[in-house]
């Protein structure tokens, strides 16, 4: 029972309080027995076996800590897993814990989504309000949005570094996110208001981007397609609610709650920093400062200014000098893009045409929630059969064997735009365009899914920069574009508004073909991206 809080920050706080009394782990409980031990150097190491691995005595324990070659220019002792079967190391742990993990990671991301979703619907309340233009109002969302998509910058790069690790940065940025609602729900005038709706989405942000990494974590790559399925979904399935300042607090309660599960349960999923932590431990039970992690070797190079520099600058970089994550970006930048403003049709097609109450504004989105369950029994089943038996030796797979769901996803936006745009009228049943929607959510899961994994394939090294470049690239257009979307679909109407979007769409599509055919010849060259695929 211990294990499930002995990673959390619960477990942090009262082990900082208590010391290795509150819930030790395994090496703890040889304290004595490796106090007794002399370290040797890393060449007269003994590896531990696997069978050693569930209860770890003196020599597994101390063997972990020396299971690797002396570095040049010293002679650390570096710390590893204590074999293959580490049940420290988050590939392997049980299914029940990895989707206890997922369900977790989960419930974060729709608390956080929340906040975007429940603005929309509130913004004639705004204007009303505050006396402002439907233009003005809608900057709270955009401000939201911004605030998502320029939080991982930061957030991300940081849940990299060993000694901080991902966990506490999902959990202390959700406790100011928390308290960010208050005064967003007491807001006196407009400025206060978009202030505080851009602080609450920066402060909120870290799960978006680094949601993917954290599956990451968890899974091999084989699997992995699996879980960024389940977390692409969340986005779905979060409708608009009606009011402002009443959801807000809604938002509260909700994010709160999340707070309270995720302070008690949440545990760290980084390997660096599960091991950094191992290190910490074996420096302290053997008195031998030598001992050390590999990303603490790594980091230990590094100046403070190169450490800000790789933590700050390179999500920026990664984002604009490398070709593939580039125009990966703008890609699903655009797809985010056209949800936002494909969203402010909503209104205009089902009160404006069909004349439905705006109470019942909300069921119009079911044909998207609806759309993205329709599509995963027959995703999985392609993971499945397809895409798993394409694995090699080592469970790796190129990262352009998963472009072609890209591709049938590329050609069902433009589909499914049209088909939305031109069935939107008195004389089609409302039925239509809603079924019409639902090819939208299938697209943008198998695009979402494809380019995510893709990413973090191509990319291992800097997967939580690289995801965070894609958070940012994605929230920036969905940030920009809303502010027209209403003044072109009243101009052009439906019709033809929507025509616009699917032709832009359109000019996008040979993307993921070009990156299947010819994605591995743009990935070895570059200096960032992983070569060695067989």
């Amino acid at each position: 029972m211990a294990t499930a809080f002995r990673d959390t920050l619960f477990a942090y706080i009262l082990r900082s309080a208590f010391g290795s009394r509150a819930f030790p782990y395994p090496d703890e409980k040889v304290l004595p027995t490796i106090r007794k031990e002399k370290l040797t150097s890393p060449r007269d190491s003994i590896h531990p076996k696997p069978d050693d691995v569930p209860s770890p005595d003196a020599t597994s324990v101390l063997s972990g800590a020396t299971a690797i070659a002396s570095i040049p220019g010293g002679d650390p002792l570096l710390v590893d897993w204590y074999g293959p079967t580490d049940p420290d190391n988050p590939l392997n742990w049980s299914s029940a814990k990895k989707s206890w993990v997922m369900f977790q990671t989960c419930l974060l991301t729709i608390a956080i989504y929340l906040g975007s979703g429940i603005y929309t619907a509130g913004i004639p309340y705004i204007t009303s309000e505050f006396h402002v233009s439907n233009v003005a109002a809608t900057v709270g969302l955009t401000a939201f949005v911004a605030g998502y998509g320029l939080g991982p910058m930061v957030w991300a790069p940081l849940s990299e570094v060993p000694q901080i690790g991902r966990m506490p940065i999902y959990i202390l940025t959700l406790a100011v996110f928390v308290v960010l609602q208050v005064p967003t729900a007491l807001a006196t005038n407009y400025g206060m208001l978009i202030t505080f709706r851009f602080l609450t989405g920066l402060f909120g942000s870290p799960i978006l981007a680094t949601g993917g990494a954290t599956i990451a974590d968890l899974y091999v790559p084989k699997k992995r397609a699996y879980g960024m399925t389940l977390w692409a979904l969340v986005p779905f399935s979060v409708v608009s609610l009606q009011g402002w300042r009443w959801t807000i607090w809604e938002l509260l309660w909700l994010s709160a709650a999340t707070f309270v599960l995720l302070l008690f349960f949440y545990p760290e999923t980084s390997a660096s920093n599960i091991l950094y932590r191992r290190a910490s431990r074996l420096r302290k039970a053997t008195g031998n400062s030598s001992i050390r992690s590999a990303s603490e070797i790594a980091i230990a190079a590094m100046s403070p200014r190169d450490l800000a520099v790789d933590v700050l600058v390179r999500p920026i970089t990664l984002n604009f000098q490398e070709p593939i994550v580039l125009v990966l970006n703008i890609y699903i930048g655009l797809i985010y893009a056209l949800l936002y403003i494909w969203f402010e049709s909503f209104p205009v097609v089902f009160i404006g045409i069909y004349h439905w109450r705006e109470q019942l504004l909300g069921l119009s989105f079911l044909g998207i929630f609806v759309g993205a369950l329709i599509v995963m029994p027959p995703f999985f089943a392609y993971l499945y059969y397809v895409q798993e038996p394409k694995y090699n030796d080592k469970g790796e797979l190129k990262p352009e064997e998963r472009m072609p769901v890209a591709i049938l996803g590329a050609f069902l936006i433009p589909i499914c735009l049209f088909w939305f745009g031109w069935t939107s009228r008195a004389s089609v049943h409302w039925i239509v365009p809603i079924i019409g929607s639902s090819l939208f959510s299938i697209a943008a899961l198998l695009l979402f899914n494809a380019v995510l994994n893709y990413l973090a394939d191509a990319y291992p090294t800097y997967a939580a920069s690289v995801l965070a470049g894609n958070d940012f690239m994605r929230s920036m257009f969905g940030a920009g574009f809303p502010l027209f979307a209403g003044a072109m679909y009243r101009n052009l109407g439906v019709g033809w508004a929507s025509t616009l979007l699917a032709l832009l769409a359109c000019a996008f599509v040979p993307i993921p073909i070009l990156l299947y055919k010819y994605g591995e010849r743009i990935r070895m060259a570059s200096k960032r991206a992983r070569h060695d695929y067989e």
